[in-house]
């Protein structure tokens, strides 16, 4: 059985005891699924047959590589080393990702199988980062919060990049083959 974050943290000297532990088991599960997606992408890429979604996967790549060092800068922000466990929640979506990679079938038909793949990754950090941030402000930790804001923010628009994508033309050509 798959362990959670929640699990890990049980087996660790962190507790409930208080929101900033919390605070610190999800971030680190973050910088996993970072990690992960980060290794991802790539492959993506080279799945995805239209320009424009090789372009948005190719620009999540990098916006994904400064939001890891953003990740960096929290934790020396917050002065901890992070225990950094894989994230099984990533491991699996990137998963379900991969079998859609190997599957042949119409190129278009495929690429709206990779946006649906990509956009359950992009809504699994968008809650993450969504989390990690309102904590970071009830502890008031303002600066922390305001990267954390701006990573939330890229990943609410990757996920609007690739609806806008579908919607306008993979999903239409998809319809059709």
């Amino acid at each position: 059985m798959a362990s959670s974050w929640f699990s890990k943290m049980l087996g660790t000297s962190m507790t409930l005891g208080n929101l900033q532990n919390v605070l610190v088991m999800q971030l680190s599960d973050l910088a996993s699924a970072e990690d992960q997606l980060i290794k991802a992408l790539p492959k993506m890429v080279d799945a995805a047959s239209t320009e424009d979604l090789k372009n948005a996967f190719q620009s999540h790549l990098e916006e994904t590589l400064e939001q890891r060092k953003r990740l960096d800068e929290v934790f020396e922000l917050l002065n901890v080393k992070p225990d950094i466990h894989k994230c099984e929640a990533m491991e699996g979506l990137i998963a379900e990702g991969q079998q859609i990679i190997s599957t042949e079938g119409d190129p278009q038909v495929k690429d709206a199988a990779l946006i649906a793949a990509a956009q359950r990754v992009e809504h699994y950090e968008i809650a993450g980062y969504g989390c990690v941030r309102t904590f970071a402000r009830r502890l008031g930790l303002l600066q922390v919060a305001a990267l954390l804001q701006e990573t939330l923010d890229e990943e609410g628009d990757a996920d609007k990049k690739l609806t806008d994508i579908a919607e306008n033309s993979v999903n239409i050509e998809a319809a059709f083959a």
